[in-house]
């Protein structure tokens, strides 16, 4: 898709979204969860007492749902004020044709480049040496969520990495609990495919498969390791019957699932629920067999908009995201890590502490988000979720399809 044919109309003419007083912004997102609602109105609350007016625009659905209509309302001359992505390339051909502000003025005044860590996160919003984005959380796929509960309702011990949890699937079943909760959106089969392919298969593959997109190695004996553990899952997440990522995460809450490979954002369903990590709850990054973190997430862009005085608030907007307190309180209710190397997390639970530590020894990697165009990651999507459906789907075949993907990606 080009977007270059949008900018001359844009520029002369910007219809907004709503007549109100010039400091109201208008913030589109799509977190609509119970947990993610109370942590963008962390947000929400730091912006609105600078004077200022948060206006929400929430779109319910997840990311894939959502960033059509955003990109529509931005090309189409009907931009929002500020807008969530993720962390990456999704917002790259918005910028190329200069329909985004850039926020290098911002990012040199405050001094992101030299508090936002890891640099990857900031490198992500760079495109020809020129901020667009201010990134707000570190973001980690690399996570088993466990119900204490459902194992002991099974008479098993909480497992401590994958090959304990799929060993202790059959007990589970046997208690008429569902193994492993995997919702129906597309993207939750294909992140935990990439989750497996880090913890099985390691660092080095993973990026030789997803940053080199080296079509070799995703159609060798490491990859085919992580399509049989890939296999278990499909088998494992039989029953799940849900759509929604948190539909999911309720099953383990509830204990009527013994687990979900699901990024961190999953705290905050759990912290909603008043669930404690380490007494209700387990998690295993990296599924306790390879302490990696991703670093992904989201970060926040700012369509060009002629009215001044929104503009000069869309700069207050972008400080106040980045500011030391707004970081900790939406992180905290987010269950994500915070972007500012430099903040006190003295309140973080055991498993955000767990995912700082990782962070702090450097056992990171880059999210496929950062490393693939959407196009590609759309691909991946269509075919894992096309593989946990259909069972009769080998994973020989899964693989060869996925190297042919590899192949192509840019």
């Amino acid at each position: 898709m080009n977007f270059r044919s949008f900018a001359a109309a844009l520029a002369v003419t910007v219809v907004m979204p709503f007549a109100a007083h010039a400091t109201d912004l208008e913030v589109t997102h799509w977190w609509t969860s119970g947990g993610e609602a109370a942590a963008v109105a962390e947000l929400a609350k730091a912006f609105d007492a600078t004077g200022n007016k948060w206006v929400d625009g929430a779109i319910a659905g997840s990311g894939g749902t959502a960033r059509p209509i955003m990109v529509s309302r931005i090309t189409g001359g009907d931009p929002m004020a500020a807008t969530q992505f993720n962390h990456g390339r999704q917002a790259e051909e918005l910028a190329q044709s200069g329909l985004l502000r850039d926020l290098t003025a911002v990012a040199e005044k405050e001094g992101w480049k030299d508090i936002i860590k890891p640099a990857s996160l900031l490198e992500s919003c760079t495109i020809d040496g020129k901020v667009y984005c201010a990134p707000v959380n570190i973001h980690s796929w690399q996570w088993l969520w466990l119900s204490n509960a459902a194992f002991k309702t099974a008479g098993v011990e909480v497992p401590k990495n994958w090959d304990e949890f799929v060993a202790a699937a059959p007990a589970l079943e046997k208690a008429g609990i569902i193994p492993l909760a995997v919702g129906g959106q597309p993207w939750q089969s294909a992140g935990a495919f990439d989750v497996l392919l880090v913890a099985i298969a390691g660092k080095d593959t993973f990026e030789k498969v997803f940053k080199d997109k080296d079509a070799e190695v995703a159609a060798g004996p490491d990859i085919a390791k992580v399509f049989k553990a890939a296999d278990d899952a499909r088998r494992m997440s039989k029953g799940s019957n849900v759509q929604d990522w948190n539909q999911a995460t309720n099953l383990v809450i509830t204990g009527k699932a013994g687990g979900q490979i699901m990024g961190d954002w999953a705290q905050g369903e759990f912290a909603l629920a008043g669930q404690t990590a380490g007494t209700d709850y387990t998690c295993l990054p990296g599924l306790g067999v390879n302490e990696i973190i991703s670093t992904g997430g989201d970060a926040f862009y700012f369509p060009l908009l002629k009215d001044e005085e929104k503009s000069k608030a869309q700069e207050v907007l972008a400080s106040t995201l980045l500011a030391p307190a707004t970081q900790v309180a939406f992180n905290l209710k987010k269950g994500s890590l915070p972007v500012r190397g430099d903040v006190d997390l003295a309140a973080a639970n055991d498993c955000m502490k767990k995912g700082l530590e990782i962070l702090a020894k450097g056992n990171v990697i880059q999210g496929t988000d950062q490393l693939l165009s959407p196009d590609s990651q759309k691909q991946k999507e269509d075919l894992f979720s096309e593989f946990f459906a259909n069972a009769s789907m080998t994973p020989e075949d899964a693989q060869k399809r996925f190297a042919d993907i590899i192949a192509a990606a840019d």
